[in-house]
Protein backbone atom coordinates (compact mmCIF):
# COMPACT_ATOMS: atom_id res chain seq x y z
CA UNK A 1 0.00 0.00 0.00
CA UNK A 2 1.09 3.74 -0.70
CA UNK A 3 2.39 5.67 2.01
CA UNK A 4 -0.44 7.84 2.60
CA UNK A 5 1.89 10.65 3.52
CA UNK A 6 2.80 11.00 -0.12
CA UNK A 7 -0.55 11.91 -1.66
CA UNK A 8 -0.57 15.32 -2.26
CA UNK A 9 -3.86 17.37 -3.69
CA UNK A 10 -1.92 19.80 -5.66
CA UNK A 11 -1.52 16.44 -8.39
CA UNK A 12 -5.02 16.72 -8.25
CA UNK A 13 -5.65 19.82 -8.50
CA UNK A 14 -2.82 20.30 -11.73
CA UNK A 15 -5.15 17.26 -13.57
CA UNK A 16 -7.87 19.48 -13.30
CA UNK A 17 -5.53 22.61 -14.62
CA UNK A 18 -4.43 20.59 -17.94
CA UNK A 19 -8.02 19.16 -18.44
CA UNK A 20 -9.07 23.04 -18.40
CA UNK A 21 -6.19 24.19 -20.57
CA UNK A 22 -7.34 26.08 -23.71
CA UNK A 23 -5.53 24.59 -25.92
CA UNK A 24 -4.42 21.18 -24.77
CA UNK A 25 -7.66 20.46 -22.64
CA UNK A 26 -10.66 18.19 -22.95
CA UNK A 27 -13.27 19.31 -25.09
CA UNK A 28 -15.86 17.97 -22.62
CA UNK A 29 -14.29 19.58 -19.83
CA UNK A 30 -13.60 23.26 -21.43
CA UNK A 31 -17.25 23.25 -22.21
CA UNK A 32 -18.30 23.39 -18.43
CA UNK A 33 -19.50 26.43 -16.49
CA UNK A 34 -20.93 26.10 -13.09
CA UNK A 35 -24.57 25.95 -13.93
CA UNK A 36 -23.76 22.61 -15.97
CA UNK A 37 -21.59 20.66 -13.53
CA UNK A 38 -24.53 20.81 -10.70
CA UNK A 39 -26.54 17.80 -11.90
CA UNK A 40 -23.03 15.74 -12.27
CA UNK A 41 -22.64 17.20 -8.41
CA UNK A 42 -25.85 15.50 -7.09
CA UNK A 43 -25.55 12.66 -8.92
CA UNK A 44 -21.95 11.64 -7.36
CA UNK A 45 -23.58 12.87 -3.71
CA UNK A 46 -26.38 9.85 -4.23
CA UNK A 47 -23.61 7.56 -5.52
CA UNK A 48 -21.59 8.10 -2.59
CA UNK A 49 -25.05 7.80 -0.39
CA UNK A 50 -25.94 4.57 -2.69
CA UNK A 51 -22.52 3.31 -1.96
CA UNK A 52 -22.31 3.66 1.60
CA UNK A 53 -25.92 2.17 2.12
CA UNK A 54 -24.74 -1.26 0.48
CA UNK A 55 -21.65 -1.43 2.95
CA UNK A 56 -19.35 -1.59 -0.56
CA UNK A 57 -16.46 0.34 0.83
CA UNK A 58 -14.46 -0.06 -2.59
CA UNK A 59 -17.13 1.63 -4.44
CA UNK A 60 -17.14 4.44 -1.45
CA UNK A 61 -13.55 5.11 -2.16
CA UNK A 62 -14.40 5.61 -5.37
CA UNK A 63 -17.71 7.80 -5.45
CA UNK A 64 -15.77 9.99 -3.00
CA UNK A 65 -12.85 10.58 -5.11
CA UNK A 66 -15.47 11.85 -7.90
CA UNK A 67 -17.07 13.86 -5.34
CA UNK A 68 -14.09 15.33 -4.54
CA UNK A 69 -13.39 16.15 -7.84
CA UNK A 70 -16.46 18.09 -8.40
CA UNK A 71 -15.28 20.62 -5.81
CA UNK A 72 -11.72 20.46 -7.67
CA UNK A 73 -13.71 21.52 -10.48
CA UNK A 74 -16.05 24.18 -9.06
CA UNK A 75 -12.45 25.90 -7.87
CA UNK A 76 -10.88 25.32 -11.26
CA UNK A 77 -13.32 27.52 -12.79
CA UNK A 78 -13.60 29.87 -10.02
CA UNK A 79 -9.65 30.45 -10.26
CA UNK A 80 -10.10 30.87 -14.04
CA UNK A 81 -12.83 33.54 -12.78
CA UNK A 82 -10.77 35.44 -10.29
CA UNK A 83 -13.60 34.62 -7.73
CA UNK A 84 -11.79 32.19 -5.28
CA UNK A 85 -9.63 29.04 -5.92
CA UNK A 86 -9.40 25.83 -3.84
CA UNK A 87 -7.15 27.19 -0.63
CA UNK A 88 -9.99 29.73 0.13
CA UNK A 89 -12.73 26.28 -0.05
CA UNK A 90 -10.46 24.77 2.34
CA UNK A 91 -9.35 27.47 4.66
CA UNK A 92 -13.34 28.33 4.35
CA UNK A 93 -14.21 25.07 5.85
CA UNK A 94 -11.43 24.90 8.31
CA UNK A 95 -12.74 28.66 9.90
CA UNK A 96 -16.00 27.07 10.03
CA UNK A 97 -15.73 23.77 11.81
CA UNK A 98 -13.46 25.40 14.09
CA UNK A 99 -15.44 28.82 14.64
CA UNK A 100 -18.41 26.06 15.39
CA UNK A 101 -16.81 23.87 17.55
CA UNK A 102 -15.09 26.15 20.48
CA UNK A 103 -15.79 23.44 22.98
CA UNK A 104 -12.89 21.16 20.82
CA UNK A 105 -10.74 24.33 19.59
CA UNK A 106 -10.54 26.67 22.61
CA UNK A 107 -11.44 27.06 26.55
CA UNK A 108 -15.07 27.03 25.91
CA UNK A 109 -17.34 24.23 27.75
CA UNK A 110 -20.59 22.84 27.62
CA UNK A 111 -22.50 21.35 29.52
CA UNK A 112 -24.32 18.77 27.54
CA UNK A 113 -24.73 17.78 24.28
CA UNK A 114 -28.20 20.09 23.67
CA UNK A 115 -25.40 22.70 24.70
CA UNK A 116 -23.14 22.38 21.90
CA UNK A 117 -26.20 21.80 19.15
CA UNK A 118 -27.83 25.32 20.94
CA UNK A 119 -24.62 26.68 20.12
CA UNK A 120 -23.89 25.24 16.69
CA UNK A 121 -27.29 26.34 15.60
CA UNK A 122 -26.40 30.03 17.07
CA UNK A 123 -23.54 30.09 14.95
CA UNK A 124 -25.21 29.03 11.86
CA UNK A 125 -27.60 32.11 12.37
CA UNK A 126 -24.84 34.72 12.84
CA UNK A 127 -23.34 32.94 9.42
CA UNK A 128 -26.61 32.96 7.57
CA UNK A 129 -27.12 36.88 8.73
CA UNK A 130 -23.37 37.71 7.59
CA UNK A 131 -24.06 36.51 3.91
CA UNK A 132 -27.20 37.21 3.37
CA UNK A 133 -30.00 40.36 3.75
CA UNK A 134 -32.85 37.76 4.13
CA UNK A 135 -32.85 37.81 8.34
CA UNK A 136 -35.70 35.35 8.18
CA UNK A 137 -34.89 32.10 9.74
CA UNK A 138 -35.45 30.02 6.92
CA UNK A 139 -32.84 31.58 4.85
CA UNK A 140 -30.39 29.70 2.77
CA UNK A 141 -32.24 26.43 3.20
CA UNK A 142 -31.48 25.21 -0.57
CA UNK A 143 -34.43 25.11 -2.92
CA UNK A 144 -32.51 22.02 -4.66
CA UNK A 145 -32.71 19.28 -1.70
CA UNK A 146 -34.99 16.58 -2.04
CA UNK A 147 -38.56 18.12 -0.92
CA UNK A 148 -38.48 15.71 2.38
CA UNK A 149 -35.31 16.81 3.10
CA UNK A 150 -36.20 20.05 2.68
CA UNK A 151 -39.26 20.23 4.67
CA UNK A 152 -37.70 18.33 7.38
CA UNK A 153 -35.27 21.41 7.89
CA UNK A 154 -37.82 23.77 7.53
CA UNK A 155 -39.45 22.44 10.58
CA UNK A 156 -36.08 22.12 12.39
CA UNK A 157 -35.86 25.65 12.16
CA UNK A 158 -38.90 26.86 13.16
CA UNK A 159 -39.12 24.03 16.08
CA UNK A 160 -35.46 25.32 17.08
CA UNK A 161 -37.53 28.98 17.85
CA UNK A 162 -40.70 27.27 20.15
CA UNK A 163 -43.02 26.71 16.74
CA UNK A 164 -43.86 23.02 17.30
CA UNK A 165 -45.81 20.75 19.36
CA UNK A 166 -44.73 19.64 22.58
CA UNK A 167 -46.59 16.42 22.46
CA UNK A 168 -47.27 13.24 19.44
CA UNK A 169 -50.98 13.55 19.47
CA UNK A 170 -51.64 16.94 18.14
CA UNK A 171 -48.92 15.74 15.36
CA UNK A 172 -51.16 12.56 14.52
CA UNK A 173 -54.33 14.39 14.43
CA UNK A 174 -52.55 17.08 11.42
CA UNK A 175 -51.56 13.74 9.19
CA UNK A 176 -55.68 12.72 9.83
CA UNK A 177 -57.14 15.87 9.10
CA UNK A 178 -54.63 16.66 6.09
CA UNK A 179 -55.67 12.87 4.84
CA UNK A 180 -59.22 14.00 5.25
CA UNK A 181 -59.39 17.30 3.32
CA UNK A 182 -57.17 15.19 0.11
CA UNK A 183 -60.24 12.86 0.28
CA UNK A 184 -62.91 16.09 0.59
CA UNK A 185 -60.94 17.61 -2.56
CA UNK A 186 -60.76 13.79 -4.47
CA UNK A 187 -64.55 13.65 -3.59
CA UNK A 188 -65.95 17.33 -4.15
CA UNK A 189 -63.87 18.30 -7.30
CA UNK A 190 -62.52 15.50 -8.98
CA UNK A 191 -61.21 17.60 -11.64
CA UNK A 192 -59.30 20.05 -9.74
CA UNK A 193 -55.78 18.45 -9.72
CA UNK A 194 -54.10 21.76 -8.63
CA UNK A 195 -56.66 21.98 -5.43
CA UNK A 196 -55.99 17.97 -5.00
CA UNK A 197 -52.28 18.43 -5.25
CA UNK A 198 -51.98 21.10 -2.99
CA UNK A 199 -53.80 18.84 -0.43
CA UNK A 200 -51.46 16.02 -1.18
CA UNK A 201 -48.38 18.25 -0.32
CA UNK A 202 -50.17 19.36 2.79
CA UNK A 203 -50.37 15.61 4.03
CA UNK A 204 -46.88 14.76 3.01
CA UNK A 205 -45.68 18.18 4.73
CA UNK A 206 -47.65 16.73 7.96
CA UNK A 207 -46.32 13.22 7.80
CA UNK A 208 -42.53 15.03 7.28
CA UNK A 209 -43.45 16.74 10.73
CA UNK A 210 -44.81 13.22 12.24
CA UNK A 211 -41.32 11.65 11.03
CA UNK A 212 -39.62 14.46 12.90
CA UNK A 213 -41.55 13.87 16.11
CA UNK A 214 -40.72 10.40 16.16
CA UNK A 215 -36.92 10.71 15.32
CA UNK A 216 -36.87 9.68 11.63
CA UNK A 217 -35.60 11.11 8.76
CA UNK A 218 -38.28 11.00 6.32
CA UNK A 219 -35.95 10.97 3.40
CA UNK A 220 -34.20 7.63 4.42
CA UNK A 221 -37.69 6.06 5.73
CA UNK A 222 -38.43 6.05 2.11
CA UNK A 223 -35.74 5.11 0.27
CA UNK A 224 -35.99 1.89 2.69
CA UNK A 225 -39.85 1.20 1.91
CA UNK A 226 -38.89 1.90 -1.82
CA UNK A 227 -36.41 -1.02 -1.38
CA UNK A 228 -38.58 -3.07 0.23
CA UNK A 229 -41.35 -2.52 -1.71
CA UNK A 230 -38.79 -2.95 -4.40
CA UNK A 231 -37.28 -6.71 -3.33
CA UNK A 232 -40.63 -8.18 -2.87
CA UNK A 233 -41.88 -6.82 -5.81
CA UNK A 234 -38.87 -8.78 -7.70
CA UNK A 235 -39.66 -11.69 -5.95
CA UNK A 236 -43.16 -11.58 -7.35
CA UNK A 237 -41.78 -11.28 -11.01
CA UNK A 238 -39.52 -14.67 -10.46
CA UNK A 239 -42.65 -16.57 -8.92
CA UNK A 240 -44.85 -15.81 -11.20
CA UNK A 241 -42.50 -16.37 -13.85
CA UNK A 242 -41.80 -19.43 -12.69
CA UNK A 243 -45.79 -20.22 -13.09
CA UNK A 244 -44.55 -19.75 -16.89
CA UNK A 245 -46.59 -16.31 -16.98
CA UNK A 246 -45.97 -12.86 -17.03
CA UNK A 247 -47.02 -10.30 -14.88
CA UNK A 248 -50.00 -8.98 -17.46
CA UNK A 249 -51.25 -12.77 -17.60
CA UNK A 250 -51.92 -12.66 -14.11
CA UNK A 251 -55.33 -11.14 -12.29
CA UNK A 252 -54.84 -8.46 -9.21
CA UNK A 253 -56.43 -11.22 -6.98
CA UNK A 254 -53.61 -13.27 -7.98
CA UNK A 255 -50.72 -10.92 -7.83
CA UNK A 256 -51.97 -10.07 -4.38
CA UNK A 257 -52.23 -13.94 -3.13
CA UNK A 258 -48.25 -13.91 -4.81
CA UNK A 259 -46.99 -10.45 -2.79
CA UNK A 260 -49.07 -11.20 0.36
CA UNK A 261 -46.51 -15.10 0.18
CA UNK A 262 -43.88 -13.01 -0.24
CA UNK A 263 -44.36 -10.88 2.65
CA UNK A 264 -45.38 -13.95 4.92
CA UNK A 265 -41.73 -15.84 3.58
CA UNK A 266 -40.06 -12.83 4.57
CA UNK A 267 -41.51 -12.80 8.49
CA UNK A 268 -40.50 -16.10 8.75
CA UNK A 269 -36.87 -16.17 7.81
Amino acid sequence: MNNKNTVDINHLLTIMTQLRDPHTGCPWDLKQDFDSIVPHTIEEAYEVADAIEQKNWVDVKEELGDLLFQVVFYSQLATEQGLFDFDDVVTGISDKLTRRHPHVFSDTQFDNEAAVKQNWEAEKAKERAQKSQDDSLLANIPLALPALTRADKIQQRCASQGFDWDTLGPVVDKVTEELDEVMAEVIQTPQDQHKIAEEMGDLLFSVVNLSRHLDVKPEHALQQANKKFERRFRQVEKNVLEQGKSLNQCSLTELDFEWDKVKQDECNK
